[in-house]
């Protein structure tokens, strides 16, 4: 037995009690006459004491060679503390070590393994497994393992069967770049690695399995950044003989219980915004609405009063950021030089401070009067205290840059709570976008994705106004999930191939399993994919995914613990009829 007890475990009702412990050795201070070794396992850190008055020698000169993550076991009883530790749950006794194992021997790692690590994060992702004792990463673990464990239980208590589906499969057009995987059996031939279980799931719904689930691994080759993997996890879902409504009740009382089991935070409302809604009050379709800042529309308050900049542009639109008044002209124009980075491509920034004494102050008083400002404050909801900073330019790029200015004035001003939970649905998606590189329309969630009924008569006539049965459920400024009703009919779905471009016979190579499956009875029948590890970042208080995967790949894409990508062998390559020319 290498272990009766963990190092987390012993309290000071366990004094005088013979145990087995085995762990890590975190820290050693050695006073020549007594040695003390925190020992840490995953569970915590138990303090052993090896005295010269009562340890025998031998183990003592042992004890003397411990050095840093050096595995061991030792035997001992459990005594008080004579100086004891309130941080630590053991902290109020030790061991008295009888008898020490050394397991294996430990190099000196490369970085402290401590909460705070003098480790940087390139030097920390190349010893993943070390990194991983520390308590930061490993808690995160853990707390992954408990949401996860609350989604299984949730689901199943609601009927959701989970199913897995497959990982090989046929490259389909899904928005982002397929990762491929040749086939040595069929020469010439490649699968896929699935972006999302997306047919599989609604050929469950024509199989009957009316309620299904899975957490699943998908795999998109596409750029990288803090929130994206090229390998990421879903909680995919699929019901049938269901409306949108269905799903959203379905799944509002799903996320409330799965934050209240996982944080013990209360929600009581999930508001509702259409698409439209979200891009003219916050920029973007995901909008934080733990705090303001709402847009205030100016072009008819603005134009045409000889200011120049807003009277040609589309768009001139404000917000009003709270007690920022007293902002200095310095802090001001370092906003300025912000918004003009290349990151978020302004002209800059006017500003009008609405005094505490209700005076109004702006960099554009040689255009505008007191009263004049006054309109704005009204329209942005500014109050005595606020100033309102006011963008121009083309709609779209104006909207999400002043987006991107009031996610950064909210995490500046400490409005982005990481225990507060805002949730919220944006629904009545547009159904297609247009792509200026290819010169037509695409599916903006995917090619399966149900039309807003009232709107098909639009298909032909103003395919841009076509609304989507699409709804992404929002928190704290990200998408955590999205989905959609789906198209069941196979006719209606031809008709939707047609207008993305398809030709009938490319829709047929593409998706003649699934057009062939709606012939046999498909229901009706929708569903939602939850981003797993931004829902689990999130829940843990932090908008970044990388350290909720265990063993995640850098902004290249790699694995920089075990080198990957690499390349393969001449024979590999040659036994899958691969060639590769560089």
């Amino acid at each position: 037995m290498y272990r009766s007890h963990t190092c987390g475990e012993l309290r000071i009702e366990d004094q005088g009690k013979q145990v087995t412990l085995s762990g890590w050795v975190q820290k050693t201070r050695d006073k020549g006459f007594m040695i003390w070794v925190d020992l840490r396992d995953r569970y915590g850190l138990t303090q052993l004491i090896f005295d010269e008055q009562r340890t025998p020698k031998e183990i003592m000169e042992k004890a003397t060679q411990l050095g840093r993550e050096f595995v061991i076991q030792v035997k001992g009883e459990v005594i008080e503390r004579e100086s004891k530790n309130p941080n630590m749950p053991t902290g109020d006794v030790e061991i008295l070590v009888s008898e020490l194992t050394i397991l294996n021997s430990a190099q000196l790692p490369p970085f402290t393994i401590e909460d705070e690590t003098d480790g940087g994060e390139d030097l920390r992702m190349k010893y993943r497994y070390l990194d991983i004792r520390r308590n930061p990463v490993k808690n995160k673990l853990i707390f992954r393992s408990k949401v996860a464990m609350e989604v299984r239980k949730l689901l199943s208590e609601k009927e959701f069967i989970e199913v897995e589906t497959p990982v090989l499969i046929k490259s389909t057009p899904e928005g982002a770049r397929d990762f491929v995987v040749p086939s040595r059996m069929n020469e010439g031939q490649f699968y896929a690695l699935p972006q999302s279980p997306q047919t599989f799931k609604q050929l469950l719904m024509v199989g009957g399995m009316d309620k299904y689930f899975q957490i699943v691994k998908c795999f998109r080759d596409e750029d990288l950044r803090a929130d994206r993997q090229p390998e990421f996890t879903q909680i995919d879902c699929e019901m049938a003989f269901v409306e949108q409504e269905d799903i959203l009740n379905t799944f509002e009382d799903f996320t409330r219980r799965l934050i209240k089991a996982v944080k013990g935070v209360e929600i009581t409302e999930f508001p509702r915004m259409t698409y439209e809604q979200a891009m003219k009050k916050y920029g973007n379709d995901k909008p934080d609405i733990r705090f303001g800042m709402e847009f205030g529309e100016l072009n008819d308050l603005a134009k045409h009063k000889g200011f120049n900049v807003f009277d040609q542009q589309e768009l001139v639109v404000g917000i009003a950021v709270p007690g920022a008044a007293s902002y200095t002209r310095k802090e001001i124009d370092k906003l300025i030089e912000w918004v003009k980075r290349p990151q978020i491509g302004a002209n800059g920034l006017v500003w009008a401070k609405y005094n505490e004494d209700g005076t109004l102050k702006s960099s554009v008083d040689k255009f505008y009067s007191e009263e004049d400002l006054k309109t704005w404050a009204e329209r942005t909801g500014a109050k005595a205290g606020d100033l309102v900073l006011v963008m121009a330019g083309d709609a779209d790029k104006t909207r999400t840059r002043l987006s991107t200015l009031r996610m950064h004035l909210g995490n500046e001003l400490g409005l982005r709570k990481a225990d507060e939970f805002a949730p919220l649905w944006v629904v009545d998606f547009p159904l297609l976008e247009w792509d200026e590189e290819t010169g037509r329309y695409h599916a903006m969630h995917h090619p399966f994705t149900s039309p807003k009924p009232e709107d098909i008569k639009l298909l032909d006539t103003e395919p841009g106004k076509v609304r989507a049965n699409a709804y992404d459920l929002v928190l704290n400024g990200n998408e955590i999930g999205g989905g959609s009703i789906r198209i069941h009919n196979k006719n209606t779905q031809a008709m939707m191939f047609n207008h993305l471009g398809f030709t009938p016979e490319e829709a047929k190579a593409q998706f003649g399993f699934l057009m062939d499956a709606f012939q046999y009875g498909a229901p009706p029948h929708g569903g939602i994919a939850f981003g797993f590890d931004r829902l689990v970042a999130i829940l843990g208080g932090q908008e970044t995914i990388r350290d909720y995967i265990a063993f995640p790949k850098n902004n290249s894409g790699r694995d920089v613990m075990i080198d990957a990508p690499a390349r393969i062998s001449e024979d590999q390559l040659k036994e899958l009829n691969l060639e590769v020319i560089s």
